[in-house]
């Protein structure tokens, strides 16, 4: 369950979107975008999963997140070009709170230690 807190946010970032006046838009494009790398975070972890190859490991998982890094910072950045400032500002705001949430489960499952 902690491995998807950040899904869970997302449900609940919902209701304070709309309470705070944000981009119902924004939010939606926030969430698509933050939904399909995880989906690319999850399909790159089971390919370094089966494999024996260090040099797959690696790619696969240093690849996969340069590739989500920029799946959202292009988003974010198409987002407040084509749609206005203010949804883009909603899809940032979004991004940024999944992501110090992900972050923060992956320091708590691997200990701040192995750092």
């Amino acid at each position: 369950m902690l491995r998807h807190a950040d899904v869970v946010v997302l449900a609940l970032a919902l209701p304070v979107f709309v309470l705070a006046n944000l981009s119902l838009l924004g939010y939606l494009v926030g969430a698509v975008a933050w939904l399909v790398q995880k989906a690319l975070a999850m399909y790159m972890q089971h390919r370094a999963d089966a494999s024996t190859e260090p040099k797959v490991v690696v790619g696969m998982l240093m690849g996969g997140a340069i590739a989500r890094g920029w799946i959202c910072g292009l988003t974010i950045i198409a987002c407040g070009l084509v749609l206005g400032q203010g949804v883009g500002l909603a899809a940032t705001l979004l991004i940024l709170l999944l992501f110090t949430v992900y972050i923060s489960v992956k320091f708590v499952e691997r200990g701040v230690s192995a750092l």
